[in-house]
C-alpha cells in the first residue's frame, strides 16, 4: 500500500469517514470523538476559534491534495463523551422524498442527539432536523434508497446504554419512528439481568431483507440475524415476544469478543467448492471486534468470518489476526488489536478484498475472495507526528506513557482508494494499492 495524501484534521481524534461522490467532486465526511483533557476543544484555523470535535468535510477529489473544506461542532466532552463520531450521506434524489438538489448527511451529536444536514454545498452545511432527548447514541445504518434508518439510540426509559431506533427518514426534514428495537430483558419494565449492547447494525436493504447487528464490543458479543420486513412491519410494542419476532438467528460469540462491525456479503462464490453439487456459493458475514485497551491488556481482538448460508445455524469458518511479533505491537503503546472495517459495498472491492483498521498495526488489507482462508496482501502504517496523542497505562500506580499510531477507522471509494483516519490525532491518510495486491481486485 502506498500513501498518496494526507490531511491533519485539525488534530481531532477520529471516527467513522464516509467519503461520497458529490457531482464531479468526493468529500469525505469524517466524525469524530470527544476532545482531550489537553486540548478539550482544538483550534479550527478557518474560524480562528476553539470548537468541541463534531464533523470535518474535505475535498478529496484529488487525493494527493484533500482539502479541509469545513467543521461542524459536536458535543462539549472529553473522549467517548463528546463530539460527533458517526456520519452517513444520501442524496436527496436517492431518498424517495428528498429535496433532488439537496445531499443529506446523518450524524450523531455527541451522546445526545442525531441530527440531519445538508451538505449540498459541503463549504456551508445546513441544520435540516434533530432527533434528540437520548442518553446515548454510536454507528447507525441508512438505507438511501428506502430512508430507512436504524438508529444505534440509548432511549432514556430502556434499561440498556446502546440499541434500535428504527426511523423512516426518507423525508429528512419530517423524521418518523417505527419502532423501538432491541434484545428481551433491555425494554422497559423488564427485570433480571440486562443483555449485552449494541454496537452497530448493517442492512441489505429490502431486496435483501436482512439486518445484521453486531452486540458487544469487546466481550461477550454476538451476532443477531434479523428479518427486516417483520422488524419494520411487525408489531410494534417492545414485549419479549415482539421483539424475539424478527429475529431469524443469533450466534454466540466467546466471552473474549464482542462484535463491532458485522459486515454481509451474500452468495459469495467459493473456488474451492465450484464443482461440488451444493453450496458453490455461500453467505458471509465478517466480524470485527474492537480492543479497548493499552499494550494488550485484554485478549486478542480480531477478524472473524462466519458462514450464514443456513441462517438458524451461523458458524465460524476462518479468522484473521496480525501477528504480534511482527511490529513487537504490544510494546508500541496504544491499543493492538481490530476496530473495525470498509463497509462499502462498490463493486470495486466487494466480496474480493477487505480493509481492517488495527490501531498501532495501522491497516492491513486482505484478499477475502476464499472467506475460509483470509490473507493478508498489504499494510501500511502512518508516522506519527508532532500531534500525535499519547497512550498510557498504569503500572504499580504510576501513568507509562508511550506515542503510538491509533488507526482507527477505515473506507474505500468507488475509485479504489482507501482512507485511514487516527483515533491519537494524527489526522487522515489517502492509500492505494501497489503491486500484487492490486491484482487481487482487479485493479490496472
Amino acid at each position: 500500500m502506498r500513501l498518496v495524501g494526507a490531511n491533519d484534521l485539525q488534530a481531532r481524534s477520529a471516527y467513522q469517514p464516509t467519503i461520497h461522490h458529490q457531482g464531479d467532486r468526493w468529500i469525505a465526511y469524517i466524525g469524530h470523538h470527544g476532545g482531550t483533557d489537553d486540548i478539550p476543544a482544538p483550534l479550527n484555523p478557518l474560524t480562528g476559534k476553539a470548537e468541541p470535535n463534531g464533523t470535518s468535510i474535505v475535498d478529496v477529489s484529488d487525493p494527493a491534495q484533500p482539502r479541509y473544506l469545513h467543521h461542524i461542532p459536536g458535543q462539549e466532552g472529553k473522549y467517548e463523551g463528546g463530539g460527533a463520531q458517526m456520519v452517513r450521506v444520501c442524496d436527496g434524489k436517492a431518498l424517495p422524498k428528498g429535496d433532488r438538489n439537496a445531499v443529506y448527511m446523518l450524524r450523531t451529536f455527541g451522546s445526545e442527539a442525531h441530527e440531519i444536514w445538508n451538505v449540498a454545498d459541503p463549504a456551508n452545511p445546513v441544520l435540516v432536523t434533530r432527533i434528540g432527548g437520548l442518553k446515548d447514541t454510536h454507528k447507525s445504518w441508512w438505507e438511501c434508497d428506502t430512508g430507512i434508518a436504524f438508529l444505534v439510540s440509548g432511549a432514556p426509559d430502556w434499561r440498556t446504554r446502546r440499541m434500535t431506533q428504527v426511523y423512516d427518514l426518507s423525508d429528512p426534514a419530517h423524521p418518523v419512528k417505527i419502532r423501538d428495537f432491541g434484545l428481551p430483558g433491555q425494554e422497559p419494565g423488564s427485570t433480571g439481568a440486562v443483555p449485552t449492547e449494541l454496537h452497530g447494525p448493517i442492512s441489505t436493504g429490502a431486496e435483501g431483507n436482512r439486518v445484521y447487528f453486531g452486540y458487544g464490543t469487546n466481550k461477550g458479543g454476538f451476532l443477531q440475524i434479523v428479518d427486516r420486513e417483520k422488524l419494520i412491519n411487525g408489531p410494534k410494542e417492545p414485549t419479549p415476544d415482539n421483539l424475539r419476532l424478527p429475529e431469524i438467528s443469533r450466534m454466540a460469540m466467546s466471552a473474549f469478543n464482542g462484535a463491532h462491525t458485522t459486515f454481509p456479503m451474500k452468495q459469495m462464490p467459493i473456488a474451492e467448492f465450484a464443482r461440488d453439487k451444493d453450496g458453490k456459493t455461500r453467505d458471509i458475514v465478517m466480524i470485527v471486534d474492537e480492543a479497548i485497551l493499552n499494550e494488550c491488556s485484554e485478549p486478542r481482538q480480531m477478524v472473524w468470518f462466519t458462514d450464514v448460508t443456513v441462517e438458524n445455524r451461523p458458524m465460524m469458518i476462518s479468522s484473521f489476526t496480525v501477528p504480534e511479533a511482527s511490529g513487537s505491537f504490544c510494546e508500541r503503546g496504544g491499543r493492538f488489536g481490530s476496530h473495525s472495517s470498509n463497509e462499502s459495498m462498490a463493486p470495486v472491492y466487494y466480496k474480493k478484498m477487505a480493509f481492517i483498521a488495527f490501531f498501532n498495526a495501522g491497516v492491513r488489507a486482505l484478499d477475502i475472495r476464499d472467506p475460509y482462508h483470509p490473507t493478508e496482501v498489504g499494510y501500511f502504517i502512518p508516522s506519527i507526528t508532532a500531534a500525535t496523542d499519547k497512550r498510557c497505562v498504569t503500572i504499580d500506580g504510576k501513568d507509562r506513557c508511550k506515542v503510538a499510531i491509533q488507526t482507527n477507522n477505515v473506507e474505500t471509494d468507488e475509485r479504489g482508494y482507501i482512507y485511514i483516519v487516527d483515533r491519537a490525532n494524527t489526522g487522515l491518510h489517502i492509500l492505494e494499492l501497489t503491486g500484487a495486491a492490486r491484482a487481487v481486485a482487479g485493479l490496472p
